[in-house]
């Protein structure tokens, strides 16, 4: 779980309510990756801004960055093994790289996109599953 702060919550909330819930409207403008933060600057692709200032800057954990590459298989594909001592053939999950060392140096600007916008919706899915358990019914 990513913790996310009361204040940030809010804005993002209000970005969710600026697009009437249609979270396919909330686009990344811009990233930058640090050794230990993704900041992403998001705003409504129906009303672009002029700068990155009048966007939301979400910073997150890159730790958690890497967890949402490992766990959509970004940084691997299926493949077939032979096992080494009793040389049967099985199919497994083939690591390319390290989830940060693939995005970095082996993704495509492609799967880059893809690799932020799962993490993207990763945020927005925790805001809604944790606000919604806390709302008294």
């Amino acid at each position: 779980m990513i913790k996310i702060s009361q204040k940030l919550k809010t804005q993002l909330w209000w970005l969710v309510i600026g697009v009437d819930y249609n979270y396919s409207r909330i686009a990344v403008a811009d990233h930058e990756l640090t050794d230990d933060t993704l900041a992403l600057w998001l705003e409504d692709k129906h009303d672009f801004k002029n700068s990155l200032d009048e966007c939301l800057r979400l910073d997150l954990p890159v730790r958690h960055f890497a967890k949402i590459i490992k766990q959509e298989g970004f940084n691997s594909y299926e493949g077939t093994r032979v096992h080494h001592k009793k040389k049967y053939a099985y199919k497994a999950r083939i690591e390319i790289n390290e989830a940060l060392a693939w995005y970095r140096n082996d993704a495509t600007n492609t799967e880059q996109q893809w690799a932020r916008d799962a993490m993207l919706k990763g945020v927005l899915t925790q805001l809604v599953e944790t606000e919604a358990s806390t709302v008294a019914w």
